[in-house]
């Protein structure tokens, strides 16, 4: 009988050599717990987190806290931070919006422009894009609510360093005079300069649709809706026939007449500096 070879088949047929893939097999084994960390053999040699210390409370507040409120003089000395730039360094612009803001609570305390009666100075009404506008009595006789004589009219302020006011006059009072007239635009009786201020003298308003939508719970009837609807359309239809667009039509620039008035349901639009 032969021998048998080592790797040779026995009588049953079974391989007692072992296979290349099976050799493969435990070399890769062999590799991985060579590569195992101490860490997961030994579990003392784990590296502990370290314990950052308790920060300290909060001390309180002392000092008062600074107005968040955004002002031109706060934007220009923003800009100047990023850029590097001093005060005297400032561009124009920025002077401008700091010197106008310096100039609103400068506003006189009388008024008399353009042949116009003498007029006292009393609340503010509200701003506009660049000007604003307060309520103005006459100092002495007058009568009415509406038109020249009348006792209170609406004076329009803005300041000459105002954008508006770059070539001399508003823009604006070439717009209200090209407009004199129409249905739903205010009229202008008196305009002129007063120290370092231009100013309209105006029909006095009522509230604007904004104060209205806030004043009665921020619901309207649908009949209301529907008078406004066509009445500003109407108005903007008119100022695009003689060829000038709003530029800032909202709520805040739509006024009703003045209450006691036969135009008190009327509809007007205000604010025609960003025409």
């Amino acid at each position: 009988m032969r021998r048998l070879r080592s790797g040779s088949k026995h009588a049953t047929g079974v391989d007692t050599a072992p296979s290349d893939k099976q050799t493969n097999n435990n070399k890769r084994r062999a590799n991985i717990s060579d590569r195992t960390p101490k860490s997961a053999e030994n579990p003392s040699h784990r590296t502990r987190s370290k314990q950052l210390p308790a920060k300290a409370p909060a001390e309180p507040r002392t000092e008062p806290r600074k107005s968040s409120r955004v002002t031109p003089r706060k934007v220009a000395a923003h800009m100047r931070g990023r850029t590097g730039q001093t005060e005297k360094e400032a561009p124009e612009e920025d002077k401008a919006a700091v010197k106008e803001e310096d100039a609103i609570a400068q506003v006189p305390d009388k008024c008399q422009v353009g042949g116009s009666p003498l007029y006292l100075v009393e609340k503010k009404l509200g701003k506009g894009g660049f000007g604003q506008v307060y309520v103005g009595r006459r100092a002495q006789g007058g009568s009415g609510k509406d038109g020249q004589n009348a006792l209170t009219v609406a004076l329009k302020f803005e300041h000459r360093s105002s954008k508006g006011c770059n070539f001399g006059p508003p823009y604006e009072w070439s717009v209200y005079s090209s407009l004199g007239g129409i249905l739903g635009v205010p009229k202008v009786h008196y305009k002129g300069r007063q120290g370092e201020y231009y100013v309209m003298v105006m029909d006095m308003l009522g509230p604007s649709l904004w104060d209205i939508w806030n004043t009665q719970g921020q619901v309207m009837s649908q009949e209301m809706v529907a008078c406004i609807a066509v009445e500003s359309l109407t108005i903007l239809e008119k100022l695009h026939a003689k060829g000038y667009v709003h530029g800032d039509v909202k709520p805040e620039n739509y006024l009703l007449g003045q209450p006691g008035t036969p135009h008190e349901k009327r509809l007007y639009l205000v604010d025609l500096g960003l025409v």
